[in-house]
């Protein structure tokens, strides 16, 4: 297990540094600190730092589609070491005149627990359409895709994605994220879920706020919201973090 987490970290590290080859002003680095055992002491052990790098480009000048890369490094091990890497890619294409797209989506990543076991973030894969439009100012594009999650017990599903993204005072100030919505199977096929039956609904979303202090750099927030993802249990837990945001 460890050599093939190795090789998927070698990967996804690849992946970043040849977009990171091309610059463009759609790209940006960000640095987190979670304060989710400051409000929840009793689920979590720690507050965190977290690493973040996105990369958005449109595919050409005629909006035939558009790419986004996401990676995310959560300081969750000891001495602060990387304790989860997550990774996103999704795209758009068009080669049609009505203004919706097919979509294609990856997520995975892995991690370590503190005792220094490994394990995976199932990937997932997604296809189907997206369909971008604008309201009261704001950008915001829907998804909804067909998805599969590579569990021990695979698992066919639903999923619904929101963007947004909303610019005030010249964009000096900027609300933006996603929400994210989904069922899978609650037998995953291991032994923790084996005796589990039927689907569950689980969603995740991270709204974010930012202010431009100067060119290039920003400080704010972004909360984490997560269902049926953390816990078993009918609970949403709110993460809020003190974040600061560099694009270049």
């Amino acid at each position: 297990m460890q050599k093939r987490n190795m090789a998927t970290v070698k990967i996804l590290l690849l992946c970043a540094g040849l977009l990171l080859a091309h610059r463009a002003q759609t790209q940006n680095l960000q640095l987190h600190y979670d304060l989710r055992r400051t409000l929840d002491p009793a689920r979590n052990m720690a507050n965190f730092p977290s690493l973040s790098f996105e990369y958005f480009k449109n595919v050409d000048t005629l909006n035939h589609g558009a790419f986004l890369l996401k990676m995310q490094a959560d300081l969750t091990g000891r001495r602060r070491n990387i304790g989860q890497l997550y990774a996103q890619l999704s795209q758009t294409l068009r080669f049609w005149q009505p203004k919706v797209f097919l979509a294609l989506s990856y997520s995975g990543g892995l991690g370590v627990t503190p005792d220094g076991y490994g394990y995976y973030l199932a990937s997932t894969l997604g296809a189907g359409f997206s369909y971008p439009f604008q309201w009261k100012g704001a950008w915001l594009a829907a998804n909804v895709l067909y998805r599969y999650s590579a569990f021990d017990r695979p698992s066919y599903d639903p999923q619904v994605t929101l963007y947004l993204g909303r610019g005030f005072f010249n964009y000096k100030l900027l609300v933006s994220g996603s929400l994210v919505g989904w069922t899978e199977n609650r037998n995953q096929g291991n032994s923790y879920t084996a005796g589990l039956r039927g689907k569950k609904f689980a969603f995740f979303g991270d709204p974010q706020v930012w202010l431009t202090v100067r060119k290039g750099f920003a400080v704010g927030t972004r909360l984490n919201i997560f269902y049926h993802l953390l816990r078993a249990d009918n609970t949403v837990q709110l993460y809020p973090t003190l974040g600061a945001k560099y694009q270049f």
